[in-house]
């Protein structure tokens, strides 16, 4: 064997070994949580905010700046060497074998910095939230609750004028956001969110251009938010990328903890934004099951968050491109590679967890939606 492929060799053999005993533990959810989600990750993120903590800029996005630099720039020497001809006999086995190693490598990275938890026990089962199928009559009252819970909020909460405000920084979305998971934490240690971290994006001009309000870095454990969103999706997309730092990688399940966590703050705006954002799903499963239902429950929404919604949807249609549709599909992709076959699909699956989330709630309560 040529001495020159023994070292890449030896690391290939290293690395299939790590990422096939990486790739077994992600079979058994159970072994998963207890000794990964609930074991070596909390360390893992703890850390990883404490180091992000002491730099003002996103962390996250510098390293992946810096991935993409080293990608490009050995692209570029492979391709001149291929220009002048100055590839050696040994380079066909050598460079596809670094190639392969590089891959390998960061995909044992991100297993065992974050992406593990697309194996875990799923969070709606930890937390207790059942199940249960809902039919058109239910899902209208869950429409009805929901909007009554916005109509009852939206007097209360502090008026914020434009669509990125120097008055809500993140660093207050970060405090707020952190206050009102230590309220759930008191009945649930799962809440628990310690060294709390959320920045804003490096640049909000492309993640909106991509369609994003906000994603979580697993490299550095930083939650960003997108400021440059409209505000009243500010509190729930900051809660919903902190679950994703808790080890919440399915999105319908940080869906699920971001609206628990919003409704659960003391601060109206967040409580606001966590019915806001979420009623949207629940109006459009309503538009495609009922729509006579939908069409009366549209209407009893009140002036003001109609026009939030109106905003919103001109801001997105203002910064959205055919960047956004590629984006979206690569994301879809990503997401069905990591056991959510639904792909993109699955954000809608929050309608589900918050219906078993009111399900007592919805039994018990008359519910009086007051006219526009």
């Amino acid at each position: 064997m040529n001495v020159k492929y023994r070292a890449p060799l030896r690391q290939l053999l290293i690395e299939l070994l790590i990422a096939g005993l990486i790739f077994l533990l992600g079979l058994n959810s159970q072994l998963t949580e207890s000794l990964y989600s609930r074991g070596l990750y909390p360390l893992i993120s703890i850390a990883q905010r404490f180091v992000s903590s002491l730099l003002f800029f996103p962390l996250g996005d510098f390293l992946y700046l810096l991935l993409c630099m080293y990608i490009l720039w050995k692209v570029t020497l492979f391709f001149k060497c291929l220009l002048k001809k100055q590839l050696k006999k040994e380079d066909k086995i050598r460079i596809p074998l670094q190639v392969i190693n590089f891959i390998l490598l960061l995909y044992i990275i991100f297993k065992v910095v974050w992406g593990l938890n697309y194996s875990r026990i799923p969070i709606a089962s930890s937390l207790g939230i059942a199940h249960k199928k809902y039919d058109n009559k239910q899902l209208v009252l869950l429409g009805r609750f929901m909007i009554s819970k916005l109509n009852e909020l939206e007097p209360l909460r502090e008026k914020k004028a434009g669509i990125n405000t120097q008055t809500y920084p993140a660093s207050l979305l970060q405090n707020k956001a952190a206050k009102a998971y230590s309220v759930l934490e008191k009945t649930q240690s799962f809440f628990r969110y310690k060294v709390p971290v959320v920045k804003p994006v490096l640049n909000s001009w492309i993640v909106s251009t991509m369609g994003i309000q906000g994603y979580y870095c697993p490299l550095s454990g930083e939650a960003n938010v997108n400021m440059r969103q409209p505000v009243p999706g500010l509190p729930f997309v900051t809660c919903h990328e902190i679950a994703h730092q808790l080890g919440v990688a399915r999105e319908d399940e940080a869906n699920l903890v971001g609206y628990m966590v919003a409704i659960a703050s003391d601060d109206p705006d967040f409580r606001y934004s966590g019915y806001y954002s979420i009623l949207r799903n629940v109006m459009f499963e309503l538009m495609l099951k009922s729509p006579k239902e939908y069409k009366l429950l549209y209407e009893s929404i009140n002036p003001k968050s109609l026009e939030d919604y109106k905003n919103d949807r001109e801001f997105w249609k203002r910064y959205n491109g055919e960047l956004s549709t590629y984006f979206g599909q690569a994301f879809d992709r990503f997401l069905k590679i990591n056991n959510q076959k639904k792909g993109i699909d699955s954000y809608q699956d929050i309608v589900l967890w918050v219906f078993n989330l009111h399900a007592k709630e919805l039994q018990t309560t008359t519910i009086a939606v007051p006219s526009p």
